[in-house]
Formats: structure tokens, C-alpha cells, sequence
């Protein structure tokens, strides 16, 4: 297991002393370890994606794993929907090797969570599974919805949260949650003053299908070098089914021989 790996102190040390935190959204153990490899302090992956290859890729990355909820929210084959099934599938992710887990649940169950000594992270702002209520927009434009981010910050605060996903604010807003709150703020189109700044890699490397939003940053371009390994991808696949088709493989470097005595033996035993 990876030493210099952080815990929850060390990230809120690091907002005690105002540095700045690098997150990124991953998905496979590619991008996992090319994260690590360039020192990027924290890692958001949704627990379908996370297991111990995940974790050994992530190397020295403080992990939040993402706890099913919305389209996903499954558990080993089962609903997950109480607090129980939160429970049971924290502590999986955490035997693992989770170091925080992102929970969009209610307050009476982020609070069971926190109750067993579990690093919670919450979400203020724009929230994805609760998009019914507000639209895809940004949330805590107004005096009214800013009290409101206020208050459940608050709400987090006060039952144990850990930090929370700080999505789509007013920097302003962002701001005064973030140096009035002791929660981890980490920041998605929140502004520069939030704790961490957290992107997805599809915006990071350019090959998102989604629709990028306004504080995504394109650093390198993959998409071209995607599209040209596919169209090869595909070329060898289709000289692979004319190989098949022709005869053409496998050939005898492919084939495992059998001498003729051995093989002459072998006849004689099952046609007598």
C-alpha cells in the first residue's frame, strides 16, 4: 500500500494553509495512473468504476468514490436506497482502499454514514441527481438560493460531512462558503476561491461525448488520435474476419503440433 497517500487531515490541513487542491473524474485505470504520475492530490471515481486495479492505479491519489445513486444506483445486483445500503456499500468501497465517499442522499442518511466514522463528501449547488428541481443552471444567483447553499452548508457542517462538490456557484457565493465552512470545497465552475478544483478528464484531454461546460478546459486535444486508433481498430478487426473467412489464419506458427508416432498412438487407442 502507497505511504504518502493522504487522509482526511492532510486535506484539511492543506485548506488551513490555503494551497490549492487538482481533482480529476476518472474512469479507467489509464487515466488513474497517468493522474497519479502527475501528482494530482485527489481522484473522483463512481464506485461501478472502482476496484483494487483502480486503486493500485491511483497509487498515492486521495480516492473519493462515488456511492450509487441516480441512474446507477445499484448495489451487488440490489436497489440501493437506505441508509443500510449506503452503509454496507461505504464500508465495501472502503475495504478496498476508499479514502471518502460522495453521498447525494438525505441528511438522515449522509448522518449514518458520518456516524461511522466514514469521510463523507456532500454536493451544494448544481446537483445532477436532484437535476429535476432546478434545471441544468446555476444555482445561488439570487439572494434566496445563496442563503439557501448557506444553509445546507450549514447542514453538512453540523452532521459530520466531510466536504461537498461545490457545482456551477457564484464565485462570490463560493467564496464565503468556502472560508466560512470547514467542509473541503471542491469546485466545479465555482471559481478560483473554492478549495479544490475539479474537472473531468474527458474535458481535461478533449474526447468527451457529453455536452463540455462553461468551466471545463481543454488541456490536450485526444479526440483526432482517438478517431484514427478506431479506424484501425476496426481495419484490423475486418482483416482479421477476411483471415478467418480465407483460411488464412491461424497458420502453422499458430498451431500447437503433435508428433506422428504420438498422434498414430492416440488413433489406434480410440479406434480399437
Amino acid at each position: 500500500m502507497y505511504h504518502n497517500r493522504p487522509h482526511v487531515e492532510d486535506i484539511r490541513a492543506m485548506k488551513r494553509r490555503g494551497e490549492k487542491l487538482s481533482m480529476l473524474f476518472v474512469t479507467t485505470p489509464e487515466e488513474a495512473a497517468a493522474a497519479a504520475a502527475a501528482g494530482i492530490h485527489m481522484l473522483s471515481i463512481e464506485g461501478r468504476f472502482f476496484d483494487a486495479e483502480m486503486r493500485e492505479a491511483a497509487g498515492d491519489c486521495f480516492v473519493q468514490v462515488g456511492l450509487p445513486y441516480g441512474g446507477w444506483g445499484r448495489f451487488e445486483g440490489r436497489p440501493i436506497a437506505t441508509a443500510e445500503d449506503y452503509l454496507r456499500a461505504a464500508f465495501h468501497y472502503a475495504g478496498i482502499g476508499g479514502d471518502a465517499y460522495y453521498c447525494a442522499a438525505s441528511y438522515d442518511i449522509q448522518k449514518v454514514l458520518c456516524d461511522n466514522h466514514l469521510p463523507v463528501v456532500g454536493h451544494i449547488g448544481l446537483i445532477p441527481s436532484y437535476i429535476t428541481w432546478t434545471g441544468w443552471r446555476a444555482v445561488g444567483k439570487t439572494a434566496d438560493e445563496a442563503e439557501a447553499l448557506w444553509r445546507h452548508t450549514q447542514k453538512l457542517e453540523e452532521i459530520g460531512v466531510f466536504g461537498a462538490e461545490l457545482e456551477v456557484v457564484p464565485d462570490r457565493v463560493a467564496k464565503f462558503l468556502t472560508e466560512n465552512s470547514s467542509l473541503i470545497m471542491l469546485g466545479m465552475g465555482a471559481g478560483k476561491f473554492a478549495d479544490a478544483q475539479y474537472l473531468f478528464t474527458e474535458d481535461v484531454c478533449g474526447y468527451g461525448k457529453n455536452h463540455k461546460p462553461r468551466h471545463g478546459k481543454t488541456y490536450r486535444n485526444f479526440a483526432p488520435e482517438l478517431e484514427r486508433l478506431q479506424k484501425e481498430r476496426i481495419a484490423a478487426f475486418e482483416e482479421y474476419r477476411a483471415d478467418v473467412q480465407s483460411g488464412g489464419y491461424p497458420q502453422a506458427e499458430h498451431t500447437v503440433p503433435i508428433q506422428d508416432d504420438e498422434f498414430q498412438s492416440f488413433l489406434k487407442r480410440v479406434e480399437a
